[in-house]
């Protein structure tokens, strides 16, 4: 699912994500990563990090 998100700021806001426990945190995670994949479709590859 990483792979589908090409900004920084995208990545480094799913690792934190990734990280929380509990249902509703799960819950805005699977949000995250749909509305963030719809949204980068369109980009070609992610910015490298440092």
């Amino acid at each position: 699912m990483r792979n589908n998100i090409k900004t920084v700021c995208g990545i480094e806001k799913y690792d934190e994500l990734s990280k929380r426990k509990g249902f509703l945190n799960q819950l805005r995670f699977y949000w995250f990563v749909l509305s963030a994949s719809l949204r980068d479709i369109g980009k070609k590859n992610a910015i490298k990090e440092e």
